[in-house]
C-alpha cells in the first residue's frame, strides 16, 4: 500500500509545474508536520487513535502460467497463498499526552513555515509562472 501511495505521489508531483515541484520538494517536512497535526487533532476530537497494520491472510489466487508459444492456452491453476490485508483498529490514547504532542507540533510548524518562506520565494524567483 505504501508503494502504491508513493508511486501515485511521485506521479502527481511530476505533473506539477517546475515551481510547484520545487516548492513541494523543499517543503516536504512542513507537509509531514501538517499531516501529523491533522491526525493529532482528529485523535483528540475522537478520543482515540486509529492504527493501520498489514496482516497476511491465506487466500486462493490465480497462478496460471503466462501463455507461451509452446502452450498458448495454459490450464488455469489456483494456488493457496498469503495475501496482504490492511486492518484498521481503534487504540486508546492518553489525551493529555496527545494535546502536548499537538502543541509541540504546532510550534514546530511555525518554525518550519518561517524557514519555508525563503525557500518558496527562491522557487518563485527561479521558476516564474
Amino acid at each position: 500500500m505504501k508503494r502504491l501511495f508513493l508511486a501515485s505521489f511521485l506521479l502527481l508531483a511530476a505533473c506539477g509545474t517546475p515551481q510547484e515541484q520545487c516548492i513541494s520538494i523543499n517543503t516536504r517536512d512542513l507537509q509531514v508536520v501538517d499531516r501529523l497535526i491533522r491526525e493529532s487533532e482528529s485523535n483528540i476530537a475522537r478520543g482515540y487513535a486509529i492504527e493501520t497494520e498489514t496482516v497476511y491472510e491465506p487466500d486462493w489466487i490465480d497462478c496460471t502460467p503466462m501463455p507461451t508459444a509452446a502452450r498458448p492456452k495454459p490450464v488455469r491453476r489456483m494456488c493457496y497463498d498469503q495475501v496482504p490485508v490492511t486492518v484498521r483498529r481503534e487504540v486508546a490514547i492518553d489525551l493529555n499526552a496527545e494535546a502536548a504532542k499537538l502543541q509541540s507540533l504546532k510550534a514546530k510548524r511555525a518554525s518550519l513555515a518561517a524557514a519555508a518562506e525563503g525557500v518558496i520565494a527562491a522557487c518563485r524567483t527561479k521558476y516564474p509562472e
